[in-house]
Formats: structure tokens, sequence, C-alpha cells
């Protein structure tokens, strides 16, 4: 199959998933968007393709800030949500870090606090008490949040 043809039948497949997907899913998916786009930057920074490197940074910014930061439902429980956005805040932080100073252990820092996330958020899976609301959450990232307890729905917000 050629470029053209491999990217659009990709495309058409992250479409689908993503108009069949809950919003448990559709979490997984920025997630992995994200952690997507900061690899592709990081092997356009080693092969000094600077205008890639910046559009690949880009696109994670504009994933982490306007899908997971946006999607924090702060008012159930907001000293989580206020920390979970502050994580979001400063993963964007090193991502423009990283693309100014052609940082590749500032990209590596954002790729390895967003991967805690998503293992975190597998882990509560869309069928676990946590998911539903009627439980505490404890998520554990490497640097920054280091068991956070969440309330009620805690985490990302599902709008319609």
């Amino acid at each position: 199959m050629d470029g053209i043809g491999a990217k659009a039948y990709s495309k058409l497949g992250l479409e689908t998933d993503v108009l069949h997907a809950d919003p448990h899913r559709l979490v997984l998916i920025l997630f992995d968007g994200a952690l997507l786009a900061i690899q592709r930057a990081k092997g356009h920074l080693a092969d000094r393709r600077v205008p890639e490197k910046c559009q690949a940074i880009s696109q994670a910014i504009r994933i982490v800030d306007s899908g997971l930061c946006s999607s924090v439902n702060a008012s159930v429980a907001p000293e989580f949500g206020k920390r979970l956005i502050g994580l979001y805040k400063y993963v964007i932080m090193r991502l423009l870090q990283g693309n100014m100073r052609n940082d590749i252990k500032a990209l590596n820092e954002a790729a390895h606090l967003l991967s805690g996330l998503r293992a975190a958020w597998t882990k509560i899976g869309p069928s676990s008490p946590i998911a539903a609301g009627s439980t505490t959450a404890y998520v554990e990232t490497p640097a920054s949040v280091s068991a956070v307890q969440a309330g009620t729905r805690a985490g990302h917000a599902y709008r319609a």
C-alpha cells in the first residue's frame, strides 16, 4: 500500500474507533495520540527536520490542552482535578521547552508522565467502580502526583 493510501486507511480506522468508543476509550485515544506525536517529534529532532518537529510537538500540545486537560472534571473532586490539570500544564510546559531548546530530555519527561497517567487510566477500566464513580481512586505518576486521592467520578468528564 502506498503512503497516501496507508495514511487514509489509518485515518479512517481512527475515525471509526472514535465514533464507536466509549468515553473511557476516548481518553485512551487522546493519550495514545499525544504519545505518538511526541515519538514522531523525537524522530524529527534526531533527523534535524525542524518544521516537522514543531508540527508534531504542536499536535501533542493541542491533544494535552484541548483534549486531556479540558476534559478534566474538577468540580466533582476539586483537589484531584486541580492537581491533574496542573500535571497536564507541566507536560505542556516541558513540550514547549523541548521544542524551543531541542531538548530530548524534556520530550522524554513529557512522554514518561503521559505514559504513567495512561497506565493508571487503563487500570481503572470503564467498568470499574472508580470509573463508575462509587469509590476512591489513587493515581500514581512518577514525578508529580504520587498517590492523589480522588472522590467520585474524579478524572475526566465526558461531554455528549
